[in-house]
């Protein structure tokens, strides 16, 4: 008889990671994230179940942004109020909020339900070097072993 392995919530072990995303090309660095803090890169992942990690992402202001997607990806919100759509481009973003724009991306790639808004909230990102986490001895991730 064959079964299938689910983790327990309080068998896991949870890690901190940073990853520093100076001149990583913002997708692939969202999607690397995503992955880590879902713990798919793990072999014990369930899905119903949070086994990811924290991710302290640094340098946001440095990602990459290829091809012409700083004046042509564009990021809507409306207020629902008539004539309230709000347009902002992810050039725009990234120079003036540039934490909003990676938070942005990877919330994207997380599960719609109050898993993934658990498991987005051990994202963590910094526009500059700087981090506050580092009580936890956060291990530095090269990004480019990941993609």
């Amino acid at each position: 008889m064959r079964t299938t392995y689910l983790a327990k919530p309080t068998e896991i072990e949870r890690k901190w990671y940073v990853l520093d995303a100076t001149d990583i090309p913002l997708g692939r660095m969202s999607a690397a994230a995503a992955t880590i803090l879902r713990g798919k890169n793990k072999p014990q992942f369930t899905p119903n179940v949070d086994t990811g990690d924290n991710v302290i992402i640094i340098n946001a202001a440095n990602v990459k942004l290829t091809g012409r997607k700083a004046s042509r990806k564009l990021y809507h919100h409306h207020s629902n109020y008539a004539g309230g759509l709000r347009t902002r481009t992810a050039g725009e973003i990234r120079e003036n909020h540039p934490t909003e724009l990676i938070e942005l991306s990877i919330k994207g790639m997380m599960p719609k339900n109050s898993l993934g808004h658990k498991q987005f909230l051990k994202l963590h990102v910094y526009a500059g070097a700087e981090h506050k986490q580092t009580a936890q001895q956060p291990e530095v991730l090269d990004i480019n072993k990941l993609i």
